[in-house]
């Protein structure tokens, strides 16, 4: 993990995170995303976490200067009363996990929810197959608050979701 280094997001990674979440929506129910995403929409999602309520980390491997993932903080709901809930999102390529990179993603995020004076409540919904992503919010002090079972369709299949969350 030595040669890892966590940092906010800039332009230039977007085709590589871009890379990493499509692979999880052709691959993997651990989004309910059906349909791979354009690079337009994702130089949208980048310019939409350029703020400190919703910020972009990316872990990045110093040596190589390659992106192995990235965690961000979007709006929990669009209505404004929501303001101070966010919604984690984590994503570690598949050549990459295994190192602890999901860990230090996540650690990134609570130390910013921490840090701020905004951020009230997080929220992280995990699709219910993916057993590790739930163990370590639960290692980070996250409290699971329920399971909605069957809401997605997926690979042949109806998936479930899983509701966590942390007070700060």
């Amino acid at each position: 993990m030595t040669d890892i280094i966590i940092r906010r997001a800039v332009r230039e990674d977007v085709p590589f995170l871009l890379d990493i979440y499509n692979y999880e929506v052709v691959n993997s129910a651990a989004t309910l995303d059906l349909n791979p995403r354009t690079l337009d929409e994702w130089y949208a999602w980048y310019e939409a976490h350029q703020t400190d309520l919703h910020p972009l980390f990316v872990a990045e491997c110093a040596k190589a200067g390659t992106v192995l993932g990235y965690s961000s903080f979007s709006p929990f709901r669009s209505k404004e009363g929501y303001r101070s809930t966010v919604e984690l999102s984590i994503y570690v390529s598949k050549d990459a996990r295994g190192r602890g990179v999901a860990t230090m993603l996540l650690e990134a995020l609570v130390d910013h929810a921490w840090a701020s004076d905004e951020i009230h409540l997080v929220i992280s919904i995990i699709t219910s197959e993916i057993v590790p992503s739930m163990h370590l919010h639960r290692k980070f002090g996250f409290t699971y608050r329920g399971t909605l079972h069957e809401v997605g369709h997926k690979m042949g299949r109806y998936v479930g979701i899983s509701i966590y969350e942390l007070m700060v």
